[in-house]
Formats: C-alpha cells, structure tokens, sequence
C-alpha cells in the first residue's frame, strides 16, 4: 500500500492500471475495458454477441466471488437472507457456473475471450485455494483456459517478477 498505490487505487487492492490518464479497477472491469481498448487483440465478441460475454464475466465478478468469500470466512446466508443477496446460496452460485462452464467451449462460446480471463482465473484461484470442489466441469474448463501459449507466457513473466521481487532487484 505504497502512496504511489494508492494515488492510483486508494483502497490498495490489485488488480489497477493505469492506461494514460485513465484509470480502471476491479477485475471484470479491467479485462472489459482493455478488450475494448484493443481490439485488434480480438478479445470481446462483436457488440451484437456479448450477452454471454458480460453474463458470465460480471457474474463471477459478483455473485460467485461474493458466495466463494462469504463461504470461505465461515459465513453462511440463513433461508430468509437467500432473496436478498446477490448470490442466494453458495450452492446454488457454484452450480449456476460449473453448468456454464460445462456447455461450452469457453465461457462466451467457441472462442477465447476477455470474459474468459476474468470467470478462467477466478476458477483456477479457487480451485487452488479450494473455495469449490475439483469438479470436471470447473477442472475440464481451467484446463482449456490455461493450456494456452498466452496464458503459459504471461505466467512467465509473473514468475520472473516474483522472484525479482523476493531477490531485491
């Protein structure tokens, strides 16, 4: 939480970018916005074809992360609290996304899309920290999203950071 951080993003979380002037937080919306900002990259779906593309992205952005943290810090809604959320249950938010997931490719269809970064990395942290089961439609669809050059090369270049970090360089 460096001040420099926290001139860009004063609550001092990550992800933020900075892309001239201009400043995005929050996960969903920066893979949106940077889809938009580029789009000879091809990773948002002609505007006529997004309903998918925005269902799925905002939706692990709000209701299942929601339910996956809440889950996760011993929280859990009573029956009479379901209506009001913005998830109902764990259970049901969780299903809700590995039947999304199991009846496509990628999230948005048959091509890899920003929405793709955004439900592919939650599932994966979650997967890894153990916020859902390994279920195969969450394991089969973290596999495709992942099995990228891409994915593998931005890893990469994360690791390389972390371990400069851990170094002092």
């Amino acid at each position: 939480k460096a001040p420099e951080y926290l001139a860009i993003n004063p609550m001092g979380k990550v992800p933020a970018i900075k892309h001239g002037d201009l400043v995005v937080t929050e996960v969903a919306a920066i893979c949106a916005y940077l889809a938009d900002a580029f789009p000879d990259a091809g990773l948002a779906p002609p505007v006529d074809a997004r309903a998918d593309y925005y269902r799925w992205m905002f939706f692990a952005a709000g209701p299942l992360e929601a339910a996956m943290t809440n889950r996760s810090m011993g929280f859990e809604l009573k029956a009479e609290q379901r209506q009001g959320s913005g998830y109902g249950s764990y259970e049901t938010a969780v299903q809700t996304m590995a039947d999304a997931v199991a009846k496509r490719h990628f999230i948005a269809g048959d091509t890899f899309s920003a929405a793709d970064v955004c439900v592919g990395s939650l599932l994966e942290y979650a997967l890894n920290f153990k916020l859902v089961e390994p279920q195969a439609a969450f394991t089969d669809y973290v596999a495709r999203v992942t099995d990228r050059a891409a994915h593998k090369a931005a890893n990469d270049k994360d690791n390389a950071l972390i371990a400069a970090a851990q170094s002092g360089s």
